[in-house]
């Protein structure tokens, strides 16, 4: 390499199109695990939808750390700890328990953390951050009366946090602007689902399937970004 080239920034830099055969082969692994999941949801096979959910992110955090998405062998650390709360809650909401919900809940808050310190050192924009807060605002304010009494604070609560990590996932660009959207999407049916307000047929399936969108654009936003502008551009 040659001193020029040694002083290219990061940024201006090919990011390669492929992290390998193990990469393929673990992508390949949390599709099939997904189209089995999901088609276990539309199915009613619930089995199906116990075996392959507790799958599903621990083969996203792999093929995360095997350089997937043109990313470096080695994902942020802050990314695999988001995921893998996600994981936490994953298998929390298995259970049909308000005690299950609640720890579930608290699972995927402390991944929404984890995904806002992995955000904080590039800035979105205010005026979508006002969209985002007059909708959480909006939906909290309909879904109010119609919560359990217990939950509505915990809800509203675990909402606001939602909602930011939502907002400030834009600020990785597009890819992961809509994984954070997806995840508000999906978190949203849930909440709808408790209030009892009506559902969109198959609605475990609608939930899933925006979960898993959301996930896997939120990872693959982070690694494109790592490569693209190095890893100093997200907290690691």
């Amino acid at each position: 390499m040659s001193a020029a080239e040694s002083r290219t920034p990061s940024r201006a830099r090919p990011v390669p199109e492929s992290g390998g055969a193990a990469a393929r082969a673990l992508l390949g692994a949390f599709a099939a695990a997904a189209a089995v999941d999901l088609g276990s949801l539309l199915a009613d096979w619930h089995l199906g939808h116990v075996l392959a959910k507790p799958l599903l992110m621990p083969l996203l955090v792999a093929y995360a750390c095997c350089g997937g998405y043109g990313g470096r062998r080695g994902a942020p650390r802050l990314l695999v700890a988001a995921l893998l709360f996600g994981w936490g809650g994953d298998l929390a909401l298995l259970f049909d328990a308000e005690p299950a919900f609640l720890i579930g809940m608290g699972s995927f808050a402390a991944g929404h953390v984890c995904y806002l310190v992995l955000f904080a050192r590039r800035a979105a924009r205010p005026l979508l951050g006002g969209a985002y807060a007059l909708a959480l605002l909006g939906t909290i304010g309909l879904m109010w009366t119609d919560l359990p009494a217990d939950l509505r604070v915990p809800v509203a609560g675990y909402s606001l946090l939602l909602t930011a990590m939502a907002f400030r996932s834009s600020a990785l660009g597009l890819r992961a602007g809509i994984g954070g959207a997806l995840f508000l999407i999906s978190d949203t049916l849930i909440a709808t689902g408790i209030a009892q307000w009506p559902q969109l047929p198959r609605p475990d399936f609608w939930i899933m399937a925006t979960y898993l969108a959301a996930q896997y654009l939120l990872a693959t936003g982070v690694l494109t970004s790592a490569q693209a502008y190095g890893r100093e551009v997200v907290q690691d």
